[in-house]
């Protein structure tokens, strides 16, 4: 009786050993064959004024693809107590942008940016993140969950649970073709939600109506909206003394609304160079001319995402168009030919806001394929 007493014991205590770090059950592959492989291809439409797409060839887009990824957006499994999904920060109603200066993550921590909109990231190639970290979508979409101010999670214990999770096994199939339960990948994971991402287009403001005459009215835009327009681009028509906003620096009008260069835009006042309390850009490159700098977002949609700026400190479009016109707060990194006194008018500040709200397109609200598949 004892010798069988202490085979017993080391078979439990074999069992426990086996156990996973959380006390579950060890994940344990399951055979996916049986299920169809047979993505549909999908076709972007991209309204016109937009560039062309480049799509990553190990990556292309398909609907099961696409369908993944948008569950895995919204999915707050990703987050290490299951509170936090990529569509807390990245909300549909705010163009993909919250109404918060920083984003609260996992038991409420905060880190030191605001949220940055995913509205046409698609289009973007110069780094994303306001710093530029991240070189693709699908490097982008790793960061979040490991961050310990945003999910908090790990990748491997995320791959345990959707290894686990019988609907996600059997998208991963469909979506990428794989034969078992573990080849479930941080990798997929991220090529799913950037497939997703891409697919987030808009491009149908009363702007966008007018300038590729997508409708005959020609009343859809005001005198003060167009004066606005002449402001944004820097129209000359009148004279050179005419009001210049010198927005297209950063903010080009090439259908995207940001030139995605990365600057200095003179919100933070600071001695030298090495004073800034976000180097921003100049943490990821080492170059000390850098520090200070963040990527210009996109102005589509603008009036939806405040507060603005990448601390979120501005809360206002009107304080945002009074900070240029004041010329903000010199360092010698901030290039005067886009930052400089503006001199604009209560007339011309009023009128540069109202062409700003002629950006807005909130038709992509009501479009499905964007809501959170769980409601």
């Amino acid at each position: 009786m004892k010798k069988l007493s202490f085979s017993l014991l080391l078979l439990i205590l074999g069992f426990a050993a086996c156990k996973d770090d959380d006390g579950s059950d060890p994940v344990v592959g399951e055979d996916l064959t049986n299920i169809v492989y047979d993505p549909t291809d999908h076709t972007l439409i991209i309204p016109p004024g937009l560039p062309s797409m480049d799509i990553p060839a190990d990556n292309p887009l398909t609907d099961e693809g696409i369908e993944l990824g948008r569950r895995l957006f919204y999915d707050p499994i990703l987050s290490k107590d299951s509170t936090i999904s990529c569509s807390s920060c990245h909300q549909l109603q705010y163009n993909f942008n919250d109404i918060t200066a920083i984003s609260p993550g996992v038991g409420g921590l905060l880190g030191n940016r605001s949220s940055m909109s995913l509205i046409n990231i698609g289009f973007q190639s110069k780094g994303m993140f306001w710093d530029g970290r991240s070189p693709t979508l699908e490097d982008q979409a790793l960061h979040p969950v490991e961050n310990p101010v945003e999910m908090a999670e790990l990748w491997k214990d995320v791959e345990v649970k959707l290894r686990r999770h019988p609907d996600y096994k059997k998208r991963f199939r469909q979506a990428f073709g794989i034969d078992n339960s573990m080849d479930i990948t941080k990798e997929l994971a991220a090529k799913a939600i950037a497939q997703f991402e891409r697919t987030l287009i808009s491009a149908n403001s009363r702007y966008d109506k007018i300038k590729y005459q997508l409708d005959p009215n020609p009343f859809l835009l005001s005198d003060l909206e167009i004066d606005g327009g002449k402001i944004y681009f820097d129209d000359q028509q009148g004279g050179p003394n005419d009001p210049k906003g010198h927005c297209a620096h950063c903010h080009d009008g090439n259908a995207l609304y940001t030139s995605e260069v990365y600057r200095n835009n003179a919100i933070t006042q600071v001695a030298t160079l090495n004073d800034f309390p976000d180097k921003g850009l100049g943490a990821i490159t080492g170059n000390l001319t850098d520090n200070g700098m963040f990527k210009s977002p996109s102005l589509r949609n603008v009036v939806l995402t405040a507060p603005y700026m990448h601390d979120g400190s501005i809360q206002t479009l009107e304080e945002v168009i009074e900070h240029y016109n004041s010329g903000g707060h010199y360092a010698d990194n901030v290039v005067l030919g886009s930052i400089t006194q503006l001199n604009l008018s209560e007339y011309d500040k009023m009128a540069l806001l109202a062409f700003l709200d002629a950006l807005t397109d909130t038709t992509y609200y009501s479009n499905p394929a964007f809501q959170n598949p769980f409601k």
